[in-house]
């Protein structure tokens, strides 16, 4: 049973003690639901359309829950954008590991389309978006960035992560450092509260809003206690998702969460261990040593890490029996040289017509 940990309390893997199957999560987190696909080109979805607006319409690809966002609510979003009917992709912010904010009613004329389609959505839900061109980027295009063609009609692959109505704070641009770090602190401990009921997926989107609020032109910004404050909220937000997607199994991703984090504190022992725990699991098995030893190095009398190291020893010794076993059964032992049996016959043979040679010669040499 995973355990939930306020304040920066230790966790079960490095630093506690704790039962084998133990992951404690900590003080924030940030998110990826399941990334869709491979986004090289907008997923086939088989849902019905649903006409939202004489522009906009949408196929469900995953339900939500709860309520839907009110007029001026602040929404955070991943999507893709395609130029509809060409594999031209013009933004990704799964590839650029950012939501973005989006206030209902006050987005930019460009998104007003995107905007509609997210006002329709649920936490967590996922849909495929047409939208046609003159609530997308018009008659114009855009030539700089995105890129954009003219008069292109646009498909978006969005999820709505989560959202604060107007009524519970303010846009991230509105507020100060205190204000922005204690938002995400709240959707921490949301997050946390998921987690305790095993609410995988919904205590992932609560993270990911959290580290929204402290996105890199945030924390570029930074500098001293505040940003040690900020960091003290974001780098458990990322290692509190590797804990999540280590149990449902999404390796990949754990490992990139870890990451991060070692981007910023390459002695972080929790990351280090969690990051060799995903990557034990893929087979990654010198990587994962690699990460177990330098967590090891910080953290030497830890339990958990010893273990790890422990079962990659015994993992490396069954393979070499078993590679021994399987080389012995190929080549098999070197064959004893036997000594060939004499054939009489053909000795005698030879020998006859050795002497008759002998004769003739001696013969030969009297008549001479």
């Amino acid at each position: 049973m995973a355990v939930v940990e306020e304040d920066a309390a230790p966790s079960a893997d490095p630093a506690a003690g704790s039962s084998d199957n133990e992951i404690t999560v900590e003080e924030a987190s940030f998110v990826h639901s399941e990334p869709p696909q491979d986004g090289s080109a907008p997923p086939v979805v088989s849902s019905d359309m649903e006409v939202l607006h004489d522009k906009v319409k949408k196929q469900v690809i995953k339900e939500g829950h709860g309520r839907k966002p009110l007029k001026f609510a602040t929404c955070f979003v991943h999507y893709r954008a395609w130029a509809q009917g060409s594999s031209h992709k013009f933004e990704d912010t799964w590839q650029e590991q950012h939501p973005i904010e989006l206030v209902l009613g006050k987005e930019k004329k460009q998104m007003s389309g995107l905007g509609i389609g997210v006002s329709s959505m649920k936490s967590g839900e996922r849909a495929l978006l047409h939208v046609g061109w003159e609530l997308g980027y018009g008659k114009e295009g855009s030539f700089s960035f995105p890129n954009v063609p003219p008069m292109a009609d646009l498909v978006y692959e969005v999820e709505l992560i989560g959202f604060d109505d107007v009524k519970e704070g303010k846009a991230r641009s509105d507020m100060t450092v205190e204000e922005r770090i204690a938002a995400a602190d709240r959707r921490k401990i949301e997050g946390n509260g998921y987690f305790k009921e095993q609410k995988l997926e919904e205590a992932m989107q609560q993270y990911e809003m959290a580290i929204a609020y402290m996105g890199d032109d945030f924390m570029f910004q930074l500098f001293g206690k505040y940003r040690d404050m900020a960091l003290a909220v974001k780098n458990p937000c990322h290692l509190n998702i590797a804990a999540c997607l280590i149990k449902l199994k999404r390796f990949d991703e754990a490992i990139a969460q870890c990451s991060i984090v070692l981007s910023e504190d390459e002695s972080n022992v929790k990351a280090l261990f969690r990051r060799g725990k995903a990557k034990s699991e893929l087979g990654q098995t010198e990587s994962a040593r690699e990460d177990f030893l330098k967590a090891k190095k910080y953290s030497p009398e830890d339990k958990e890490i010893l273990r790890e190291l422990r079962l990659l020893a015994e993992q490396d010794k069954a393979l070499y029996q078993k590679q021994k076993e399987l080389y012995k059964g190929l080549f098999g032992p070197r064959p004893e040289v036997k000594p060939k049996k004499a054939n009489y016959l053909v000795v005698f043979w030879q020998w006859l017509v050795s002497f008759f040679l002998y004769l003739f010669r001696m013969f030969k040499r009297k008549k001479e």
